[in-house]
């Protein structure tokens, strides 16, 4: 099981000379790709961009080369099959990715390189990797800001637009057959839901996989704390509770709302906590079997990495990730 405690500190970075594409499949061409990846480094005087926040990060042709494996397809193409509103805030987007080539893991996230944008994007898959190996399709959730990449998703995006994307990142959870069973403790803030929303649907996909055929990687128990302003910007709000519902021994949810200023319908109500996510549930649940993923706000993600830490959770079962 690969699972290490990182700060990815938002989003994204690029290996400029090692993009390699066939230009036929993408209309993306190759010195596009290096005139975006270029400029996205270079044109950020007021704040640090994703490529730049993720210098650090190991991109899946990297990954591929320590492991010996050139994939003939770096950067794949993509096209819009899909788009809903899941707040006020935040967007959606199915894109259908028809290369066989491309693969993530739960939790990951993609470089987002957008025709006549010059800044890419960084965003995390919020789909299972079986929806993938299924349908050729990933998921996104983009919230509304002034960063170009966020800007073209709410206001020029349609279906049917052609982008490209590339794997990176190091949040993930993979577990392989053979590895020991853990529970899962996933601890999500805003948006910070995106990645965390991938690991559970995989989870649940392990699960059905365990039922239908009594064997493969044998998880535990997988615990939600989600955290936003009110229930409106609680994403995805129905599919959590549909995994809660199909598996209940096995997937709960609490659900938190920070500033609330409206009533809370009967179906949420029996999951909705008013207040932040406390030091004590999360302690409730510390085993040496558990695994923590924490994605969200720096301040949040800073505060249960060192409360774990201090309670004597060992690094290497403490995931998070940073999203700014």
């Amino acid at each position: 099981m690969a699972c290490a405690a990182v700060m990815i500190p938002g989003l994204l970075r690029c290996s400029v000379g090692a993009i390699r594409i066939e230009a036929a499949s993408l209309r993306l061409t190759l010195s596009t790709l290096r005139h975006l990846t270029l400029t996205s480094i270079m044109k950020s005087k007021r704040k640090t961009d994703h490529m730049e926040r993720t210098a650090s990060v190991l991109r899946r042709e990297q990954v591929e080369q320590q492991l010996r494996e050139p994939s003939s397809q770096i950067v794949s193409a993509a096209k819009v099959c899909g788009a809903a509103s899941e707040s006020p805030s935040v967007k959606s987007l199915r894109l259908l990715v028809a290369d066989q080539d491309f693969s993530f893991k739960a939790g990951q996230w993609v470089d987002f390189f957008i025709p006549g944008v010059s800044v890419v994007g960084g965003f995390s898959i919020c789909s299972s990797p079986r929806l993938l190996e299924q349908e050729r399709v990933i998921e996104l959730a983009v919230k509304y800001t002034n960063h170009p990449p966020a800007l073209w998703v709410h206001n020029t995006c349609t279906l049917d637009c052609e982008v490209a994307v590339r794997v990176g990142g190091e949040f993930f959870f993979d577990p392989q057959p053979a590895d020991a069973s853990r529970n899962l403790v996933l601890i999500a803030g805003g948006v910070g839901i995106n990645p965390l929303l991938s690991i559970l649907r995989h989870a649940a996909d392990l699960l059905r996989e365990q039922a239908n055929k009594r064997n493969g990687y044998e998880i535990g128990t997988i615990k939600l704390f989600y955290s936003a302003k009110n229930t409106s910007e609680l994403l995805f709000k129905k599919n959590i509770l549909d995994l809660v519902n199909e598996f209940p021994e096995k997937i709960a949810c609490s659900l938190h709302v920070t500033k609330q200023t409206t009533q809370i319908n009967a179906e949420l109500k029996p999951y909705i906590t008013e207040g932040r996510i406390t030091e004590k549930e999360i302690r409730d649940h510390i085993s040496k079997e558990t695994l923590f993923y924490i994605c969200g706000p720096p301040p949040m993600t800073d505060f249960f990495s060192k409360q774990l830490e201090n309670n004597h959770v060992p690094k290497e079962h403490i995931c998070f990730e940073k999203w700014w």
